[in-house]
């Protein structure tokens, strides 16, 4: 397993976040005990908030429609977000976990959770974009979102952070209504992977762009931003990994290597969102009484 780790020039503003990027197997407690155990790991080396990748607790079950697959999913509070909590709160670190969530016979939802340093339950975000692909089947596991775009303020840590889930990644908009209610670090767990019949270049180009979109993000709204992906092979699918973490200037601070588990760590220096802001001040000069557009999903001539 590797570690990888980025330091910043400490400052009353720093926080020290860790990603954990691991592969999956069919046993969703060994799943969640290496997470666990590498979260350890992580609060050891000085993290105070560790993020999963998306659905941490199983292997990516939306690659084929399979009734069998709800039977997955768990309440919040269940057993993996209890355990969670008991994790946060013995390690004095905040937890921001991905969940199959069970709300109700017959509907579910694709679930973040972040549990502060107490071990309560301060938030959830219900992934509002549901992509259906072939071998990204989540319309058929999951309902859209209703919760809407939230930030949650963590007790203690200093950082107000903006929960999103995966295919929220490539949507400007969702990032964008995230930080205006102040959020200073995006999170994005996921899980994204080449299928096995793709050309090198194919591969090269998604991996490109998904780290492009995430860059803009962070550019666009003065914010750090983090992706955590998993790594394995689990059926047509090669999960790269390559979790990131990404400054407001755009910059890759610290990024977890392809096809290996890693702790990613780095220390966010959170004064340079303000830094940054002042000499790029997107959000000032926004045109907002020339956006009503952007409510229609296509402007027809």
């Amino acid at each position: 397993m590797l570690r990888v780790c980025y330091n910043a020039a400490m400052s009353k503003d720093t926080i020290k976040i860790a990603l954990i990027q691991h592969a999956c197997g069919t046993d969703s407690a060994t799943n969640v005990n290496t997470f666990c155990d590498m979260a350890t790991e992580a609060a050891k080396q000085g993290a105070e908030l560790i993020v999963t990748q998306e659905l941490f607790a199983s292997q990516y079950f939306c690659q084929v429609e399979d009734e069998s697959r709800f039977d997955l999913a768990e309440p919040i509070p269940g057993p993996t977000s209890q355990r969670m909590c008991e994790l946060a709160r013995s390690l004095g670190v905040a937890v921001s976990a991905s969940l199959f969530e069970k709300r109700a016979a017959g509907m579910y939802h694709n679930t973040s959770i972040m549990v502060d340093r107490s071990g309560e339950i301060i938030d959830r975000y219900r992934k509002m974009h549901i992509p259906d692909d072939p071998r990204f089947y989540e319309k058929y596991y999951f309902t859209p979102g209703d919760l809407g775009f939230r930030v949650q303020q963590l007790p203690g840590a200093g950082v107000t952070t903006g929960m999103l889930v995966c295919w929220d990644q490539w949507f400007p908009e969702a990032a964008r209504l995230t930080a205006m209610q102040g959020a200073q670090l995006l999170l994005y767990p996921t899980a994204i992977g080449w299928y096995h019949g793709e050309t090198e270049q194919d591969k090269a180009d998604q991996l490109a762009a998904w780290q492009t979109i995430q860059k803009s993000h962070a550019v666009a709204n003065g914010v750090y931003v983090a992706a955590c992906n998993r790594v394995g092979v689990e059926d047509d699918l090669t999960f790269w990994g390559h979790s990131f973490i990404i400054d407001p200037a755009g910059h890759v601070i610290a990024e977890a290597p392809q096809g290996e588990p890693a702790i990613l760590t780095a220390e966010l220096d959170l004064s340079r969102i303000d830094t940054q802001r002042r000499g790029w001040p997107f959000l000032r000069d926004r045109r907002i009484d020339a956006y009503q557009p952007l409510t229609q999903r296509l402007l027809d001539q």
